[in-house]
């Protein structure tokens, strides 16, 4: 009897996605303590709620304006020796935050580096994240693997931030936050010697003197165009705006609302790792993307209510156990809409479309890291002015009110997108079959997701 599901990570039988599946996920680990440690440095040093959502966006700002540009050199620069130099200037950008930090450059009356090198972080990933969510379909070049390779690279990602954080937390306590963005520098050399160690053979490319903005312009005239990409990219904006915004806030939860330290914001983001694993191994068993958009939706639903009950509590326990729901919820979805999308979008336009659904998430971030954190800090303020309470006590409160009603806003927005189901699937195999890739979608008897590429 045939199934919609299968084992998953077929497209690790390929070599260059097994060595980019290493080194990356080698690297991701030391990504996660870095993102760990940031927060809980920032907050150490500054105690404001603003400043926190200020770094993060800082972070991110730039994919509003560099990403649309990267996306449509995707589509011309040679994707795997574009990657060496980010993955280098990562590595630079890293060492550079751990010699401040350890030096003590960066303290209480001096806080100009971390923006700054939180700017140069965020013109980084502005230019590679477009570039490396392309990349991956040029490794895996059988495209009935790519929603495995897609599923198995958000594991690799969200198996990263399991032991990530966990890690960063222990190591905060046990030396210092600049160890910590010093190991982070150190694990960029995994993916590089990773990439160095590929050979990929790229067909010859079509000179085009096209204008980069006329490029520009045809992914989002494309995007807007196509009612399913159009739905993906704008619910995906949404969720970033108020559901993902949490993660600024898990320093406050950590220490303020649940008494804790950094080693209870590691084990919150673990979980959330956790959560966020069991979902890309649940999607990466899937051989179709038949029924993905329903469960995208449904995902939305479970991270919503998962986030409005962390709100509510005050037990680490509970908390720990309700990341595990948030981080399968807002993973799954994700990882759905990113299937979806490479699935769907013409060849030509990969690249293009790829820099517009990264500004779906890249761009958006960084508003709703300073709207959450902006939010948050006004009403702790509100309610240690009007109603009086201590400010430790209005501090945890205002966080907790500001992250109930951003993932009000989102379980809104779940719960009206269910009625758009129909008519979204309809469009989805229309497009699957001008794009002559409807196997994705209805797999034929004979096809064989096990077969080894080398």
């Amino acid at each position: 009897m045939r199934t919609d599901y299968k084992l998953p990570f077929a497209s690790l039988s390929i070599r260059n996605y097994r060595l980019f599946f290493i080194g990356q996920g080698v690297s991701l680990i030391g990504t996660w303590v870095q993102r760990v440690t940031m927060g809980w440095f920032v907050y150490r040093i500054t105690n404001s709620h603003f400043l926190l959502g200020l770094v993060s966006f800082l972070s991110m700002i730039p994919t509003l304006f560099i990403s649309p540009f990267a996306g449509a050199f995707a589509d011309k620069w040679n994707r795997h020796h574009t990657l060496i130099v980010t993955q280098t200037a990562y590595m630079i950008q890293a060492g550079l935050l751990a010699l401040a930090t350890l030096t003590e450059y960066i303290n209480p009356g001096r806080l100009w580096p971390i923006l700054c090198l939180s700017l140069l972080m965020g013109c980084i990933e502005a230019i590679d994240a477009p570039i490396r969510q392309t990349f991956v379909k040029d490794l895996v070049n059988k495209r009935s693997l790519l929603p495995d390779a897609i599923a198995s690279n958000s594991a690799m990602f969200n198996g990263a931030r399991l032991v990530g954080p966990a890690i960063g937390g222990a190591l905060i306590i046990v030396f210092s936050e600049g160890v910590c963005f010093a190991i982070n520098s150190v694990t960029y050399l995994a993916v590089i010697i990773s990439l160095l160690f590929m050979k990929i053979d790229y067909p010859p490319r079509q000179a085009k003197n096209e204008p980069v903005l006329t490029k520009i312009l045809e992914g989002w005239k494309y995007s807007w165009k196509n009612v399913p990409i159009r739905f993906l990219i704008f619910n995906l904006s949404f969720y970033t705006l108020f559901g993902l915004s949490y993660a600024t806030l898990l320093p406050i939860f950590a220490r303020d609302v649940l008494k804790g330290d950094s080693s209870t914001q590691g084990a919150l983001m673990s979980c959330v790792g956790i959560g966020a694993l069991a979902g890309a191994l649940f999607l990466g068993s899937r051989k179709t993307i038949k029924g993905l958009l329903q469960l995208l939706i449904y995902a939305g639903i479970i991270g919503s209510l998962s986030l409005i009950a962390l709100s509510l509590s005050t037990n680490v326990y509970l908390s720990m156990g309700l990341m595990l729901f948030t981080g399968f919820g807002m993973t799954t979805q994700m990882i759905a809409t990113n299937t979806i999308i490479q699935s769907v979008v013409d060849e030509k336009m990969h690249g293009r479309v790829m820099s517009v659904y990264t500004m779906g998430f890249g761009s958006i971030s960084p508003f709703g890291n300073l709207l959450i954190g902006t939010l948050s800090g006004s009403l702790g303020t509100l309610l240690a002015v009007r109603v009086g309470l201590p400010a430790v006590q209005a501090s945890s409160l205002g966080a907790q009110i500001a992250l109930g009603l951003c993932a009000s806003a989102c379980l809104i927005w779940s719960l009206l997108s269910l009625r758009k189901i129909p008519l979204l699937v309809r469009d989805i195999f229309r497009m699957l079959i001008s794009n002559k890739n409807t196997e994705i979608y209805r797999p034929t008897p004979t096809l064989d997701l096990s077969m080894s590429e080398r």
